[in-house]
């Protein structure tokens, strides 16, 4: 054991030595205490680099989320969505219903016609194609088509001629209950059973399931596309089938929560949905009074999705040169800072840092384009809609709906979003980090108090360990007195004993004598 104090002391050529060691008493007590403390130091240090782990990725994620944008990144993006509104005022135009539904109407029709000759059809003409997959591909919901409201509204009622995942799903179960499903004139759920004949068209077994639930269900919503068979022949549009957005607006109309009916019984949701289908709600007035329907059925959405997709050019245009440019000067600081002089040099680079994609600096730049390229839009739209209407009248507004590119106000609507939930995630990031930071000095703390501890501990064993030594050293030191007292005293009486010592030892006093004079 490591001594605390070494004494030494000499007296008259006598010399004393006290070496000072910690007191065992307790010890095994203060070497747990000890012990205790090491462990908690040895925890703190542990948590200590945990927090800097987390703290060093918060700073990271913090930084992503900072616009770090300068006068440069705002010109280009105001720039940049000049250019797109340029684009999109001179190229794109109108948006039109009536054109929309004419380009889905021939789309459609050459969908029908090189669908057919997949399967066999030899001909070139719609009437013959449609004919065709009536005849190849029939499923067994066409036998429910006068309980569904004939020829005119069974497509639109029967959720079996739905392009969805829930028309898909009532023509699978079809096969296994032989029923058909849908809604009644009203708007209510409706269930029919099919009659023995019409369960030619019922599989068997699960094959013939999978191939009149599903491939005849496909095929035989192609030839639906373009209407009957009949209604070509005619020449007339024809019925069709409701798109994705009326399919799925039909198919929730039946919930509970669409319940409000009109005065003849009828759902007013439902009601709303037949007439955007058939026609009659966005049909217009000739002059003359005759309505001229416009229906809005998958043909008219194929021609929407079309003109979105005409309006997305200028949106896409906008986000490449934003993007690009922000790659671009990223880059180059890159290059700079790094000094890249060699092809092998470029392992140098972080590239995270050149990225434009999920950080706030590109999104602030897209914000400001995308609303830079929206209110030109929406003044382009204004003015054209101003002069068609003559001024702000009722029809002032509709005019300038069909003029608002729809793909570009969604697009800075999401920029918008996007920046705004980024500046919250950054406030809860920066809040954990302050939260990470208290805990340091909590535990900073924590370790001074420790620290403390232990010297308290080592003052404590320390100052027992002097008390005893002073008490040993004050025995001993008593003890040396009476000894030497004691010598000191043997020695005067050493001559009382001369005459004795000569008689029977005569050498004696000599030898005495010369120790003495040695020692």
């Amino acid at each position: 054991m490591n001594s605390l104090v070494n004494l030494k002391n000499t007296c008259e050529d006598f010399e004393v030595e006290f070496e000072i060691i910690p007191c065992d008493e307790n010890s095994t007590s203060i070497d747990s205490r000890r012990i205790e403390i090491q462990d908690g130091l040895n925890d703190i240090d542990i948590r200590f680099d945990e927090i800097n782990k987390l703290v060093a990725e918060l700073n990271s994620e913090i930084d992503r989320l900072t616009n770090q944008a300068d006068g440069i990144d705002y010109m280009v993006a105001v720039g940049s969505g000049i250019i797109a509104g340029l684009i999109d005022i001179i190229f794109v135009g109108e948006f039109s219903l009536e054109k929309a539904n004419e380009w889905g109407d021939e789309k459609a029709n050459n969908i029908v016609v090189k669908m057919a000759q997949k399967k066999g059809y030899e001909g070139e003409d719609l009437y013959g194609a449609v004919k065709h997959l009536e005849k190849e591909f029939p499923i067994a919901a066409d036998k429910a088509t006068n309980a569904f409201g004939g020829g005119l509204q069974h497509h639109l009622r029967d959720f079996s001629h739905h392009p969805t995942i829930v028309g898909l799903f009532f023509s699978f179960l079809t096969q296994f209950t032989r029923k058909a499903y849908g809604t009644d004139t009203a708007g209510i759920f409706k269930i029919v059973e099919l009659q023995e004949d019409d369960f030619v068209l019922i599989g068997k077994n699960f094959p013939e399931k999978i191939t009149f639930g599903v491939v005849n269900w496909i095929f035989h919503l192609i030839s639906d596309m373009a209407g009957s068979s009949s209604s070509v022949l005619q020449g007339k549009v024809g019925t069709g089938i409701p798109g994705p957005i009326v399919s799925f607006l039909k198919e929730i109309s039946v919930l509970p929560i669409f319940k409000s009916m009109n005065k003849d019984g009828y759902k007013e949701f439902s009601v709303w949905i037949s007439k955007l289908f058939n026609g009659t709600l966005l049909g217009q007035r000739d002059e003359n009074g005759k309505l001229i329907p416009l229906k809005f059925d998958l043909r008219t959405e194929m021609g929407i999705a079309h003109q979105l997709k005409q309006q997305a050019i200028p949106v896409i245009i906008n986000e490449c040169i934003v993007r690009g440019f922000y790659f671009i000067r990223r880059l180059c600081i890159e290059l700079k800072q790094n000094q890249i002089r060699s092809i092998h040099d470029l392992k140098n680079i972080n590239w995270k840092n050149t990225l434009p994609f999920k950080n706030r600096t590109v999104i602030r730049m897209l914000t400001i384009s995308t609303g830079t390229f929206t209110a030109m839009d929406l003044a382009d739209a204004a003015i054209h809609s101003a002069i068609k209407s003559g001024g702000i009248n009722p029809v002032f507004l509709s005019n300038m709906l069909l003029r608002v590119n729809f793909v570009g106000v969604g697009r800075f609507a999401i920029a918008v979003g996007t920046d705004v939930g980024m500046g919250i995630k950054k406030g809860a990031k920066q809040n954990q980090r302050m939260a990470l930071y208290s805990e340091m000095l909590n535990l900073s703390n924590a370790k001074v108090f420790y620290k403390q501890a232990d010297m308290w501990i080592s003052a404590e064993t320390t100052e027992k360990t002097i008390n005893d030594a002073y008490n040993k050293i004050e025995e001993t030191t008593i003890f040396f007195i009476e000894s030497y007292e004691a010598n000191r005293k043997s020695l005067e009486n050493i001559g009382s004993f001369k005459d004795g010592i000569d008689e029977n030892n005569e050498t004696l006093v000599d030898e005495i004598t010369e120790i003495l004079k040695w020692g």
